[in-house]
C-alpha cells in the first residue's frame, strides 16, 4: 500500500525548501528539464509504447490513444512548454495591496506567495506531467501527481527524468512526485490528504471531477469537462459558420474545448445546416438533430435531451434549433459545462449580448472554441481549464497557482499594540 502520508510530508518539506530558491536558479533548472526531456525522448517513447499497447489491448478508442501517445512532436512540445514557462515573469512576491495605519502604528502589505503543495489528478495525458511540474516549480510549489493507470509507465518515466535534473542542481527531488498506485482507493485517499496538500486540481472526465467533488477534503478547482457550443445567429455568414464549426468539432475530437453542440437560429436553419453538415460529414461526424433540424436533415439521427448535455469526445455533434438569441443563450447556459461557447454573427449588438450573457469561462465571436488553451492565450503551459468561478477561471497559468499573504510591520518603533 502506498504511504501517502510519507509522500505528503516529503512534498511539504520540498515546498518549504523551494521558497529559498532564487528565480534565476528556478529558470536554469527548468531549461535543464526541457533539454533532458528531449535527450531522453527514446526512453520516454519506449515506456509510452507499453501504455499504448495496453490501451489497444483494452479496446481504447483512437481518440483515447491520441491523447496517450508520446511522439517526438509531443515530447518536443512538452520541452517547449517548459522553456516557455521559464521565460515568463514570476507572479510571486508581487504587492497587490498596501496600507499605512499611522493611528495603530502598522504598515500592511498583501503579497503573492506559493500555495505550498499542489495535487493534480489526471487521466491519459502524459504531457500534463511536464506541464504541471513546470508551472508548479516556477511558482515554487511542490506537486504530487496522480495519473491514471493507462499512462502510468509514461508518467513515471517523465518524473524520473525531472527528478534527476533536480538532484543534479541540488534541489529537493520531492518537488515532484508521482503516485504509482493507480487504484481508485488510493485516489480517494489522496483526495483526503488535506494536512499536506493545499490545493487539488482534478483534470479529466466528468466522473473524475464528480469523484473529487464528493470525496475531497482538500480545496479543489474544477477543470476540464467541456460541453462546448457554437451558436449560428440569424445574421451569420454561412460560409464562416461552416468553417468555424468544422474546425471547432473536427480539429481534434478528444479535447475539452471541442464543440459538442450546435445551436442554430430557425431563420437560417434551411440554408446553414446542409452546408455545415456536408462539411462535418467529410470527417464522418454523426449529427443528432432536434425535430426541426431533422426536417432539414432527414438522414440525421434524432437527438435526445441527454444529447444536449453530453460531452462526446467523439465524432458526434448535437443540433438544437432556436427562434431567438435569447433562447439560444438560455439553452446554452442550461446545457453547457461553462467551458467555451461561440457565436457566429455579423450583428454587433447580438455579439455583445452573447458575450455578456453567456455564463462560461471563455466566450467567442466568430471564432473556434478550440482556442481555449493556455499556450494560445499567452500563459505558457496550463495546469488546466477551470470551469468554476472561485479563485481561477478559464485556462490556468502561473497566476492561478499563487495565493496571497499579509505582511504587517510595526512602524511606531515601540512595538505595535492595538488601541
Amino acid at each position: 500500500m502506498t504511504d501517502l502520508i510519507s509522500i505528503g510530508k516529503k512534498a511539504k518539506a520540498a515546498a518549504s525548501s523551494l521558497v529559498k530558491v532564487k528565480e534565476e536558479k528556478v529558470n536554469e533548472i527548468l531549461h535543464a528539464v526541457a533539454a533532458a526531456l528531449k535527450e531522453n525522448a527514446e526512453t520516454l517513447k519506449k515506456e509510452n509504447a507499453v501504455d499504448v499497447e495496453n490501451a489497444k489491448k483494452s479496446g481504447r478508442t483512437a481518440q483515447f490513444i491520441d491523447r496517450l501517445l508520446l511522439s517526438d512532436k509531443v515530447i518536443n512540445g512538452m520541452a517547449e512548454g517548459v522553456e516557455k514557462v521559464a521565460a515568463l515573469e514570476s507572479p510571486l512576491d508581487k504587492t497587490i495591496y498596501s496600507y499605512i495605519n499611522n493611528e495603530q502604528g502598522i504598515s500592511v502589505e498583501q503579497k503573492t506567495v506559493p500555495f505550498g503543495v499542489i495535487g493534480i489528478i489526471y487521466e491519459a495525458r502524459p504531457n500534463v506531467t511536464a506541464d504541471a511540474f513546470a508551472l508548479c516549480f516556477k511558482t515554487k510549489n511542490a506537486v504530487v501527481l496522480k495519473g491514471g493507470s493507462d499512462a502510468i509507465n509514461s508518467n513515471v518515466a517523465i518524473v524520473k527524468v525531472i527528478r534527476k535534473v533536480l538532484e543534479r542542481y541540488g534541489a529537493d527531488p520531492n518537488a515532484v512526485t508521482v503516485i504509482e498506485d493507480t487504484s481508485r482507493e488510493t485516489t480517494v485517499d489522496f483526495m483526503r490528504l488535506k494536512k499536506y496538500v493545499d490545493l487539488l486540481i482534478p483534470r479529466g472526465s466528468a466522473s473524475l471531477i464528480n469523484s473529487a467533488l464528493e470525496n475531497s477534503t482538500i480545496p479543489i478547482i474544477e477543470t476540464g469537462t467541456g460541453n462546448c457550443h457554437v451558436y449560428v445567429d440569424e445574421f451569420a455568414d454561412i460560409d464562416m459558420a461552416a468553417k468555424v464549426i468544422f474546425n471547432a468539432k473536427t480539429q481534434r475530437l478528444s479535447t475539452c474545448n471541442t464543440c459538442e453542440s450546435l445551436v442554430i437560429h430557425s431563420k437560417i436553419l434551411k440554408k446553414a445546416l446542409p452546408k455545415i453538415a456536408a462539411l462535418l460529414r467529410t470527417k464522418n461526424v454523426e449529427i443528432r438533430c432536434d425535430e426541426r433540424a431533422l426536417e432539414v436533415l432527414p438522414d440525421a439521427a434524432k437527438a435526445t435531451e441527454e444529447d444536449f448535455y453530453t460531452e462526446y469526445g467523439d465524432a458526434i455533434i448535437s443540433v438544437k434549433t432556436v427562434d431567438s438569441i435569447d433562447e439560444a443563450i438560455l439553452h446554452i447556459n442550461e446545457h453547457s459545462t461553462a467551458h467555451s461557447e461561440s457565436i457566429i454573427t455579423e450583428n454587433n449588438e447580438n455579439a455583445q449580448k452573447f458575450l455578456d450573457m453567456i455564463d462560461s469561462a471563455a466566450v467567442y465571436v466568430n471564432a473556434s472554441t478550440r482556442f481555449t488553451d493556455g499556450f494560445v492565450f499567452g500563459l505558457g503551459a496550463e495546469i488546466g481549464i477551470s470551469t468554476q468561478k472561485l479563485h481561477a477561471r478559464g485556462p490556468m497559468g502561473l497566476k492561478a497557482l499563487v495565493t496571497t499573504k499579509y505582511y504587517i510591520h510595526d512602524i511606531s518603533g515601540n512595538g505595535a499594540v492595538r488601541k
